[in-house]
């Protein structure tokens, strides 16, 4: 016979306090039909009951450590202690944006921790978080969170020129200057600092280009007047003065990057409209058998321009110029 299982509901407190257990008498166990009964009066043996599955225990839960756990675990160091990192890329800071952070410093503290190395002096110099280190200081905090690594010069750079890439804080201007330093200071070529800002070598070197323009245009760059893309276009002209008189054109008109384009083109068609010119490139395409551009400036000098596709083509044109001597 199955026993059905009471369950829980419905039996009062005895579902939760069991009433005193009363002894019951075993009954006799009752001999196999085929055997004789037994005159044993030792009582019969009861198997023993069965194991009860352990019921599954539920796996602990692992603590996970807070925001406000993670700061309190980072060091904090007086404000004052902190010396400005000489390797800044970084010169210009938005009045509007810095009072938003200073605003946000003063209700929540600085969340996220600068970056500094510490001086032989004892002190300590930044490395990368120069925002938040001066709006801390104007909020009036005696310290901040930081996180201490050693570097030396040629990394400090490339740390504070990276934190700064990656939120996007460098106009062009100052993302073209720390390129040009860590070229030219640290000997590294495009390629190593494309790897180490992750973007490719052409971004890299067209970026390096914008401080060819005039400084007029560079500020005008800064301040966000014009585009990068405007900025690159004007790159095209090959004189100052006729980058000056598109972008005096650009600002005054609020140009797009279309329209910009089209006014860098047209002093080029002017130039090639020249019938002199013209015989001349058209005569030099015609020897070389490949495309050949003239410019030339007001003051009557210039360049010439001759296009390959190949190394084949670039040792054909070699031979070419050796036999027109």
């Amino acid at each position: 016979m199955i026993l059905q299982r009471q369950s829980g509901l419905g039996r009062g407190l005895g579902a939760i306090i069991p009433p005193k257990p009363v002894p019951t008498q075993k009954p006799a166990a009752t001999p196999p039909p085929s055997a004789p009964a037994s005159v044993d009066s030792t009582p019969a043996h009861t198997p023993p009951p069965a194991p009860v599955a352990a019921k599954a225990q539920p796996e602990p839960v692992k603590a996970v450590s807070t925001g406000a756990e993670r700061m309190a675990s980072i060091p904090s160091i007086p404000v004052i202690q902190i010396d400005r990192n000489p390797h800044q890329p970084r010169a210009h800071f938005d009045h509007a944006h810095m009072e938003d952070l200073i605003a946000s410093i003063k209700e929540h503290g600085v969340i996220q921790p600068i970056l500094v190395t510490k001086l032989s002096n004892g002190r300590y110099q930044l490395i990368a978080g120069e925002r938040r280190l001066r709006a801390a200081t104007i909020a009036g905090l005696e310290e901040i969170p930081v996180v201490i690594r050693e570097a030396v010069d040629q990394e400090k750079l490339e740390l504070a020129l990276i934190e700064n890439i990656q939120r996007q804080d460098l106009n062009p201007v100052e993302e073209a200057k720390a390129y040009l330093r860590l070229q030219e200071e640290f000997h590294l070529t495009q390629d190593d600092i494309a790897r180490k800002v992750g973007k490719s070598r052409p971004q890299v070197a067209n970026t390096i280009r914008l401080l060819q323009l005039p400084e007029v245009i560079q500020q005008a760059l800064v301040d966000g007047k014009i585009s990068a893309s405007n900025a690159r276009t004007l790159l095209t002209l090959s004189t100052d003065k006729e980058r000056m008189e598109v972008f005096q054109k650009l600002v005054s008109q609020e140009f797009t990057v279309r329209q910009t384009e089209d006014q860098v083109r047209a002093p080029r068609n002017r130039r090639l409209l020249d019938p002199n010119l013209r015989a001349v490139q058209d005569a030099l395409r015609e020897q070389f058998r490949t495309k050949v551009d003239i410019r030339r400036n007001e003051k009557g000098s210039g360049e010439i321009r001759i296009k390959f596709g190949s190394d084949e083509e670039l040792q054909a044109l070699l031979r070419d110029l050796r036999e027109s001597d």
